[in-house]
Parts: C-alpha cells; sequence; structure tokens
C-alpha cells in the first residue's frame, strides 16, 4: 500500500511524515482493502487558532473514503483524521457483510 504524504506552503519534517505513516500505519493493519492514502498537511490564515489541516484519501474498492480534520499542532489533526476514517471503514465493512449475508 502506498502513502503520499504532501505538505502545501511549508516543508513537513521527517518526524511528522514518519508520524503520519504510524498512524496510518495502524489503520491500514487491520484493513487489507486500502490501495492508496493520500495525505495533504497545510496550514491557513495564521489568526485562526486551529489552522492546521489534515486531509486523507484512501482508495478502496468502490468509492474512495476522504475525511479533513484541523487543529491547533498537525499531529493531533493526523490522529482525528485517522479516527474519523476507521469509523467509516467500519461502517463501510458492516455494510459489506450485512449485504453477504442476506
Amino acid at each position: 500500500m502506498d502513502i503520499i504524504i504532501q505538505s502545501l506552503g511549508f516543508t513537513a519534517s521527517d518526524n511528522l511524515k514518519s508520524f503520519v505513516e504510524e498512524e496510518l500505519g495502524k489503520l491500514i493493519h487491520k484493513n487489507d482493502m486500502i490501495i492508496r492514502a493520500n495525505v495533504t498537511l497545510y496550514k491557513v490564515s495564521d489568526s485562526i487558532p486551529e489552522n492546521n489541516f489534515c486531509e486523507i484519501r484512501l482508495e478502496v474498492p468502490g468509492p474512495d473514503l476522504f475525511a479533513k480534520r484541523s487543529s491547533d499542532r498537525f499531529e493531533q489533526a493526523v490522529i482525528d483524521t485517522v479516527d474519523a476514517l476507521r469509523t467509516q471503514l467500519r461502517k463501510m465493512k458492516e455494510k459489506l457483510t450485512d449485504h453477504h449475508k442476506r
């Protein structure tokens, strides 16, 4: 599975990239359906307290899954985004399981 990390308007540190890969690794470890993860990190106006955004698009069979969260730190934005995707993956699996039981 590929993880593509883009940082817009700044250069992401190796530590931040490693953190993103580690958090996604926890998600991917349990889900073999994930083909690719596209991660975009960016900042908006400094006047907004939670100006660090993380967007993640997971390419899976069928419609892609997408989540976007913001926080005052990129690490927290990544954690929140991965949690949102975890919920979406669980719902997708439940639908597939329910469909196969009928």
